[in-house]
């Protein structure tokens, strides 16, 4: 396999939308070098992290493997890794996770074979596969080169590159890779997102212009059980009061396993989070941070510094009708809560009421 091949299939990668997240330990490690050393790397990566000890990769999957290098270890790292992406990305581009663990030729005799294993996980596609090499063919750097090369061929093929097939790896007929690909449709995503294996989902439902991973983003978030007038009144309203910070783009629906606001701030940041006077309420009360005012300052400082706001709109509670002035705000939070007035936004309309008075006509 020549240098310029090896080039021209890097440049394809950089040319595709695709960003990429890759863990990798034991092996394949000229494969970051192709992709980096080529013009256009930062379109394509978005962190590299190499878990080399044992107490590095166990931090990295959040728990101890069965097998430090094995196919399921591989999916492990990729899912991670996928995961990642998405935090890392902006909502709805498309994200690849990549995981590859080895055990190459070292400095003494192995009693066990030369093999590795990777994986790559996309929004429907999760794939591996697990190569054993003829063991004493190579010495160490060849054995990284050909694992290198199988490593960029998955990456190239995971982001839709054709030009994948050109490169052939100088693996031998008897060493041809095991190889195992599941597909998932958005019912199996939906699936995946409430047992926690992904964080989270993005659905856009009308035409509008992407936003770049560096623009804000206005998000009202909910439960919407049922989505009503209100909800969808507020969002044009805060995106009315936003329009000059933030671009005008389509509406899309995000779907995510994070019920708390600052794990949200994590996800989208510099976001500016719509929500109800309620919802205020309870974000500024010690009660929801185990009693702690100094966990609520804490935690709700994190928010800030992820460039997060929230635009609050007025509610009734308990038969009066609140809005943010009518709230204690602690002084280091005051400028992340921004008031919608009421001449803008007031609809005595709620999710619960509706629920019950759907209930009564049920019976």
């Amino acid at each position: 396999m020549t240098d310029s091949l090896i080039r021209t299939l890097v440049e394809a990668i950089h040319s595709t939308p695709t960003q990429t997240v890759l863990y990798f330990s034991g092996g394949a490690s000229q494969a970051l070098g192709w992709l980096a050393s080529v013009p256009g790397a930062s379109n394509t990566l978005l962190e590299v992290i190499v878990p080399y000890s044992r107490m590095s990769m166990i931090q990295l999957l959040g728990k101890v493997p069965v097998q430090f290098t094995s196919k399921e270890t591989a999916e492990d790292m990729a899912l991670v890794a996928y995961n990642r992406a998405l935090k890392l990305s902006k909502p709805g581009s498309p994200v690849l996770g990549v995981g590859f663990t080895g055990s190459l030729s070292t400095t003494h005799p192995k009693l066990g074979e030369h093999r590795f294993y990777l994986s790559t996980r996309t929004s429907y596609r999760l794939w591996s596969s697990s190569v054993t090499l003829s063991k004493g063919l190579r010495s160490r750097e060849q054995e990284e080169l050909v694992s290198s090369q199988v490593l960029l061929k998955a990456i190239a093929d995971a982001c839709n590159v054709s030009r994948s097939t050109m490169l052939v790896s100088d693996l031998t007929e008897h060493e041809a890779p095991a190889v195992r690909e599941q597909c998932f449709d958005e019912d199996q995503e939906l699936e995946q997102l409430i047992q926690g294996k992904i964080c989270f989902k993005v659905f856009p439902f009308s035409s509008g212009t992407q936003t770049s991973s560096g623009e804000r983003k206005v998000i009202l978030s909910g439960s919407f059980n049922p989505l009503h007038d209100g909800h969808l009144k507020l969002l044009e309203v805060a995106m009315t009061l936003c329009s000059d910070g933030f671009p005008n783009a389509g509406k899309t629906v995000i779907i995510s396993n994070q019920p708390y606001f600052y794990k949200k701030a994590e996800l989208f940041p510099g976001s500016a989070f719509v929500i109800g006077a309620v919802t205020a309420a309870r974000l500024i009360n010690p009660k929801y941070y185990g009693g702690s005012y100094e966990n609520m300052i804490e935690i709700l400082l994190g928010c800030k510094r992820t460039g997060s706001t929230f635009l609050v709109g007025g509610r009734d509670m308990d038969g009066v009708f609140k809005v943010l002035d009518d709230f204690d705000i602690p002084n280091e939070l005051k400028d992340m809560f921004i008031s919608i007035p009421v001449y803008k936004f007031r609809m005595d309309i709620s999710s619960t009421e509706i629920r019950k008075r759907q209930g009564k006509h049920s019976l």
